[in-house]
């Protein structure tokens, strides 16, 4: 079958120069490999469509949290169908089934006409579920929750997050708004702004802009909010995080600007009782009890098949196009990009 399987075996051994990905050539190589055969209590899915996450072009460059093995089909996430169980009743129960899925750690992932799972991790597509949806349904999504179920916590409406025109925070923004919370979204153009509030953002400052860190000040003194949710840990973060009020949470999940942040006032740890935090939605799915996972899965599917959410589309890339192609298209703001293997 043809793949994109990873050059490289392990974590990177030095920081890149940058972490934006401008030759795929370096890192990926389209290859023929033998189709994988599952073993007890996995499947094989031929590959619908993936998804190219902020996470896989960590992960091939060796500075994600999971080690890389040369020669592996990489990819995390896709919707595809379940061709061959390798055994137990829930890969017998799913086979021919279309499925939502994230590639077991280890075995031939997404970027690649077949890949394997583990059954019980596979959820299986409504019909109004499309595609594109069902390939970005895990990542994205359930993070979003996820995270989101922070903010429920905390006695406060508002909450802050950054790389707001993000696929993932639009999802979030859009499910806040309809709970009455109020997110404060944090983006680089103005072109971005409007959009944002239309889809319920309830104030969106352009980081980049002229006063901005004054502006972000007043806008914690007057809304208080105390969940940062941030996907950029650079140093505006940390200045922002020094403006959030007492008892704020700087949570990362992310890292989109190579700058290392510096906090500006440590003591704020102290006596103010703030804190930082990271989230990585792995730890979540180990850490959550099932009945939970379960709920969270059934509330994104709905708000998929009844089209409340929806998934922007940037670009689907042919599997032999991809290295060509796929720096460029994962340059163009706002959607999501993915690979088709057929």
């Amino acid at each position: 079958m043809k793949a994109l399987t990873l050059n490289h075996d392990g974590y990177a051994r030095s920081a890149p120069d940058s972490i934006q990905l401008t030759d795929l050539s370096e890192f990926v190589s389209l290859n023929d490999i033998d189709v994988p055969a599952p073993k007890a209590g996995e499947v094989k899915i031929k590959v619908i469509l993936a998804a190219v996450n902020p996470s896989d072009e960590m992960f091939i460059q060796g500075l994600y949290g999971q080690p890389r093995i040369g020669g592996n089909a990489a990819g995390f996430e896709g919707v595809g169908e379940i061709v061959e169980s390798g055994g137990g009743l829930m890969g017998t129960w799913l086979k021919g089934k279309r499925v939502a899925f994230v590639a077991k750690p280890g075995r031939p992932g997404t970027w690649s006409e077949y890949a394997i799972a583990d059954a019980a991790t596979c959820i299986p597509l409504k019909k109004g579920v499309s595609d594109v949806d069902g390939a970005a349904l895990i990542v994205n999504p359930l993070t979003a929750l996820a995270m989101f179920d922070l903010v429920k916590k905390d006695s406060s409406k508002s909450f802050i997050i950054s790389a707001a025109a993000s696929q993932l925070c639009k999802l979030m923004i859009g499910a806040a708004k309809a709970e009455g919370y109020k997110p404060i979204a944090i983006v680089r153009r103005d072109s971005q702004i409007e959009p944002l509030k239309q889809l319920g953002a309830a104030h969106v400052l352009n980081c980049e802009s002229d006063g901005f860190i004054s502006e972000f000040a007043a806008l914690m003194r007057a809304e208080k909010p105390r969940v940062f949710l941030d996907a950029v840990a650079n140093q505006t973060s940390a200045a922002m995080f020094d403006k959030m009020p007492n008892r704020g949470r700087w949570v990362i999940y992310g890292k989109l600007d190579e700058e290392l942040p510096t906090i500006q006032q440590p003591g704020q740890m102290i006596f103010q009782s703030k804190r930082i935090e990271g989230f990585w939605l792995t730890q979540w799915m180990r850490r959550t009890p099932l009945l939970r996972k379960l709920g969270v899965i059934r509330s994104a599917q709905t708000r998929f098949a009844s089209g409340e959410w929806k998934t922007d589309v940037t670009a689907v890339v042919p599997l032999d196009e991809a290295i060509a192609r796929l720096p460029a298209e994962l340059a163009v703001p706002n959607g999501k990009v993915f690979i088709k293997p057929n």
